[in-house]
């Protein structure tokens, strides 16, 4: 699957989202290495907090249905019932729930209205915390 066709599905998924506090929409289209397609959408709620991300419903399917090789994802957002005027980048909590299961050069497609940025999860989230953080041995002196 080629990045227009990932950006396509990301802005097909969009149209599923439900969003009436923040008015913003976002879909998401998440490529596994085994070549299936996970799709989310933002869906909020009331109370806020229980509200989730495109990005991490597509990483939570795609999870719980046991994928985890992630090779790349397309987001794409914006205003309710408009184009996407500009790219859409993952807020903080989704980078860090792609830190999770993805290296550093995992790329991230931004689609925008008729193109998109291609980003590695280490240009948006430097310094980021992951797997490898937490078994003790970064950070230590000999």
């Amino acid at each position: 699957m080629d990045d227009r066709e990932l950006c396509e599905m990301a802005r097909q998924a969009r149209s599923r989202a439900y969003a009436p506090y923040s008015g913003y929409t976002v879909g998401a289209a998440l490529l596994c290495a085994s070549g299936r397609v996970y799709t989310g959408c933002n869906i909020e709620n009331a109370a806020f907090s229980p509200s989730v991300c495109a990005e991490r419903v597509a990483v939570f399917k795609a999870v719980s249905e046991g994928n985890k090789d992630f090779l790349k994802i397309a987001v794409c957002g914006g205003r309710s019932g408009q184009a996407p005027a500009e790219s859409f980048p993952p807020c903080g909590v989704c980078r860090q729930v792609l830190a999770e299961f993805c290296k550093k050069d995992f790329v991230i497609l931004l689609a925008g209205p008729d193109s998109f940025e291609k980003k590695s999860l280490e240009q948006l989230l430097p310094l980021g915390f992951s797997p490898d953080d937490v078994d003790g041995s970064k950070g230590k002196t000999e």
